[in-house]
């Protein structure tokens, strides 16, 4: 898989094995997967077609997500067991937020749905404009029902050197378990 024009990755898996004091058994596992981009838009203002973004969006989702099933996979997590998942993406100050948008939103979902096997409602997303260290927390919700309490969650992250005015920080993130404990209901249920 090639590097679609990424300078810098971090990826984070957290494992939960206690919370509130008693073991989760098995752990709760989430991965962050990153990635700081040039943004091909940066200093281009009110640009009106932003296909080249869009095609950028599908690119690194596909890096992102083999990325973060590989370290899932290091953790015993198949693709097929991934429950949840999340996106975001901070876009640099020669940018716009709108340059997010597009990198996000039309063409993102499908390479991490082909690659966890599904995914039936959408990827809940965040987006903002920022300076290198900005953190952006983005939602997490289940793949195929987002009213399923458990896998709502959030997960942060930040990348000390992005995003530079002319990038962007693009991040997927992919959970294989609701949060520790989970035990809220939905009204009547």
């Amino acid at each position: 898989m090639a590097e679609p024009g990424i300078r810098a990755v971090h990826v984070l898996l957290t494992e939960v094995h206690r919370e509130g004091g008693r073991a989760v058994d098995p752990p709760a596992r989430r991965v962050i997967a990153a990635a700081a981009v040039a943004n091909p838009l940066a200093g281009v203002p009110d640009a009106q077609d932003l296909g080249v973004l869009e095609e950028l969006g599908a690119s690194v989702a596909e890096y992102l997500v083999g990325r973060a099933l590989e370290v899932l996979a290091s953790a015993g997590v198949a693709p097929a067991d991934v429950r949840g998942y999340g996106k975001g993406a901070i876009v640099g100050t020669d940018g716009e937020l709108e340059h997010t948008a597009a990198v996000l939103h039309p063409r993102f979902g499908a390479p991490v749905r082909a690659a966890i096997g599904g995914g039936a409602d959408i990827i809940p997303g965040t987006k903002k404009v920022g300076v290198p260290g900005s953190s952006i927390t983005m939602p997490i919700g289940n793949k195929d029902d987002r009213w399923v309490f458990d896998d709502m969650d959030a997960a942060e992250i930040s990348m000390p050197d992005a995003p530079r005015a002319d990038e962007m920080v693009i991040v997927l993130v992919l959970s294989s378990s609701p949060r520790a404990h989970a035990r809220v209901k939905k009204p009547g249920g």
